[in-house]
């Protein structure tokens, strides 16, 4: 097992960025070719609001259980910037983190190039990172995990949008941060719209894994984004559970997801259907 923090420049966000990787290296072997087998599936993981690209190492056991599953983990900084696409900003947030990281970390370390074995999750703000790019790039991730993910756009496009997250931020902060409040309808920003979109092409739909805590302040926009998935026959596993918006929730839900990954040829055969459950 390896636990790396690798700094490159980014030729998207046209500076030096920072990620840490957990790589499983103990189960890869080297060809005489100089080539590798046994490519290892990867998860991007992406952070919450205020975090960094070590809150999951700190705050979960995503190390072990990585060791265990035999799983490559990404973890970005994603820098309170919501993992979203600001052209007019020349900011790409989105764009680095399903392009230009998915490329570099396959070139760096012996990662599978294979859509069924890349999946893409966050929680609160890295939970609508991995929503809105997981189904943006649907051609890149095969699953796609949220938790507890600010699935609040109808707060911000309200008129009281200093609701929008529990106060967390100002209304400023996120007419900055999605490139202007009013263009998020029917965008790449709006998790909705894309739903829809990839309905409209008849294109599949990556099977989403969705958990909220029962007294977590998002719970209620969490269960609208439920209602409006069932209504679209999404394929998923959404769960409520006891719990708030804290880290001993998302260590709980994080390992459950791991487990719903198809990450064998078994567990690929039991988590092929829609499920939908609270506990």
């Amino acid at each position: 097992m390896s636990l790396v923090e690798v700094n490159f420049v980014s030729k998207t966000l046209v500076r030096t960025v920072t990620f840490t990787a957990i790589i499983p290296v103990e189960n890869v072997s080297s060809k005489a070719d100089g080539t590798t087998q046994g490519r290892l599936k990867t998860l991007y993981l992406l952070h919450g609001a205020l975090g960094n690209h070590t809150d999951y190492i700190s705050g979960t056991r995503i190390q072990r259980w990585a060791e265990d599953n035999n799983l490559a983990v990404i973890m970005p900084s994603g820098e309170n910037q919501f993992y979203v696409d600001k052209p007019q900003n020349g900011e790409f947030y989105g764009r680095f983190i399903a392009e230009e990281l998915v490329e570099f970390t396959r070139n760096l370390f012996p990662l599978s190039h294979k859509k069924e074995d890349t999946f893409i999750a966050g929680l609160s703000m890295g939970g609508y990172g991995a929503l809105v790019n997981g189904l943006k790039y649907h051609e890149t991730f095969s699953r796609i995990g949220a938790f507890s993910p600010a699935v609040f756009l109808d707060q911000l496009l309200s008129e009281e949008p200093a609701t929008a997250g529990s106060g967390l931020f100002n209304p400023g902060f996120y007419d900055h941060v999605f490139g202007g409040i009013k263009t998020i309808k029917n965008s790449d920003k709006d998790y909705e719209f894309l739903v829809d979109e990839l309905i409209r092409q008849k294109q599949a739909i990556p099977p989403i894994y969705l958990s909220i805590g029962t007294e977590d302040f998002l719970l209620d926009s969490v269960r609208n984004f439920h209602e409006f998935l069932t209504s679209r026959a999404v394929p998923l596993t959404y769960i409520e559970d006891k719990g708030g918006h804290d880290w001993d929730f998302w260590d709980t839900y994080l390992k459950r997801f791991l487990d719903w990954l198809p990450l064998d040829e078994k567990k690929a055969r039991l988590n092929s259907g829609n499920v939908t459950g609270e506990s």
